[in-house]
Formats: structure tokens, C-alpha cells, sequence
């Protein structure tokens, strides 16, 4: 029983350790494109129009004006 508790314990740090390796695995080469400036522009312009695209989506599917 023991055993256990320490797994219970041990599981707040396991969870952290595996959401920040997939923030880190997946934001790690958006973060080499943009060290270039050419690619700079292009990738700022496809994370804002993603954005934008979201935003239009959720104001007509919730009515909001």
C-alpha cells in the first residue's frame, strides 16, 4: 500500500514533465523558423490568420455580434 501512496504522490510531477515536453516538442520548430527573418513574417501571418479564423468561428457558432 505503500507503494502506492508514493505512485499518488509522484504523479503531479510526471503529468507537469509530460505537458511541458509536448508544449516544447511542439513549439520547438516554430520557434527555429522564426530565428530567420524571412520566414519571420510568413509564420507571424499563419499564426494570425489561424487566429483570426478561430475567433470568426466561435463568434458565428455563439451568436456573438
Amino acid at each position: 500500500m505503500t507503494n502506492f501512496w508514493k505512485n499518488i504522490r509522484r504523479f503531479p510531477s510526471f503529468l507537469f514533465s509530460v505537458i511541458t515536453g509536448f508544449f516544447l516538442t511542439t513549439f520547438y520548430p516554430i520557434f527555429e523558423l522564426l530565428k530567420e527573418k524571412n520566414k519571420r513574417i510568413i509564420i507571424v501571418t499563419i499564426i494570425l490568420i489561424f487566429i483570426i479564423t478561430i475567433l470568426n468561428i466561435l463568434r458565428y457558432m455563439l451568436g456573438i455580434n
